[in-house]
């Protein structure tokens, strides 16, 4: 790990990709990201010569031929995520549902928070979000329990939702007055009789507690860094997305110094990887090298069925099983869970 995670004056227009050679960029786009499977160990028996559409295409065909869905070890003790970036259009939603859903397949019980007043996650859960239903509002405002809000995924078992409505954009002006108004989430969450360790919460407990905050640095993620032990951050390979990450991370040491020291940032996932282009691989370069062990092995792909999914109110992992996208995000979360199981 070349450069601390919480340097703040990190400047990703400082790598300058057009300097990369053409071997490095094949190297970076056959080794470095996978799509799914073990494909570091499988890359060395791939063809340096191959552009980089048919090293994609080659991985795609490896990947659905070899993607193991087995149950993986569930933790000892719920992991609750919090899923955020203050710039929009990066794929936070799109994998905070994905994941959720990759998780379930691989034997896990997850509850998606959906925290952003745009009820995007709930839309894609295909559950019902519409002005009025109680949802994260009603507890982060009127101090509801979280046991009368959340609703089960219908296409996923052992997934369930708090769902967003509109109501919650006034949310944050409706705090401002509120005692304690930065815990509120947290003390719903570890209210919750399914959260804790195994001993607390038994075999019925959320392994997992995936929580969607709004593209903005507002009290609502505020709650969210309170509430969360780890932090998740999808980055989009292009450098616009990478701006603004130092004022975040900035933020997150903000909130550790003062309120929630247990905060870190663990896991961080490139998104809209396309693997035809030198710049993404420049990117990609750039953030491992950041941030280390942090960046999961696996990217996810430029997809439109990733795309398309929300639409037909579903993930991609139950709209296109097999597609690239589905296959990276079920690999993507195996890491998570993997490495969560070494710690």
């Amino acid at each position: 790990m070349s450069g601390d995670p919480t340097d703040h004056g990190y400047n990703p227009s400082s790598g300058d990709v057009s300097r990369e050679t053409e071997s490095d960029v094949s190297r970076e786009t056959a080794f470095a990201v996978r799509t799914a499977g073990d494909l570091v160990s499988l890359g060395s028996d791939l063809d340096d010569l191959q552009t980089p559409l048919a090293v994609e295409a080659q991985h795609s065909v490896i990947a659905r031929q070899g993607i193991q869905r087995h149950p993986v070890p569930r933790p000892e003790a719920t992991r609750v995520f919090v899923v955020a970036n203050q710039k929009g259009g990066v794929g936070k939603t799109t994998s905070t549902v994905n994941i959720a859903a990759g998780l379930c397949e691989l034997g896990q019980r997850v509850l998606v928070v959906d925290l952003d007043p745009q009820g995007n996650a709930s839309t894609a859960l295909n559950v019902d979000h519409r002005q009025g239903t109680a949802g994260t509002y009603e507890v982060l405002v009127d101090g509801m329990s979280l046991e009368e809000v959340i609703k089960p995924c219908p296409d996923n078992e052992g997934l369930d939702v708090v769902p967003a409505t509109i109501d919650l954009a006034g949310a944050e002006i409706e705090l401002v007055s509120v005692v304690a108004r930065e815990g509120r989430l947290k003390k719903a969450i570890l209210a919750h009789p399914k959260v804790g360790t195994a001993a607390e919460a038994g075999e019925e407990r959320y392994d997992y507690v995936l929580i969607d905050c709004p593209p903005s640095l507002g009290l609502l993620t505020l709650n969210a860094l309170v509430a969360g032990a780890e932090m998740m951050i999808p980055i989009q390979a292009e450098y616009y997305a990478l701006e603004g990450l130092g004022q975040l991370l900035a933020t997150v040491d903000m909130v550790r110094a003062h309120l929630n020291p247990d905060l870190a940032v663990s896991t961080i996932v490139l998104t809209m990887y396309d693997a035809r282009t030198r710049l993404a691989a420049g990117v990609a370069q750039e953030v491992r090298e950041h941030f280390g062990d942090q960046v999961l092995k696996t990217a996810i792909p430029r997809s439109v069925r990733v795309s398309e999914a929300p639409s037909y109110g579903q993930t991609v992992m139950t709209y296109d099983p097999g597609s690239p996208g589905a296959l990276s995000y079920l690999e993507a979360a195996r890491e998570i869970a993997i490495r969560g199981s070494l710690r």
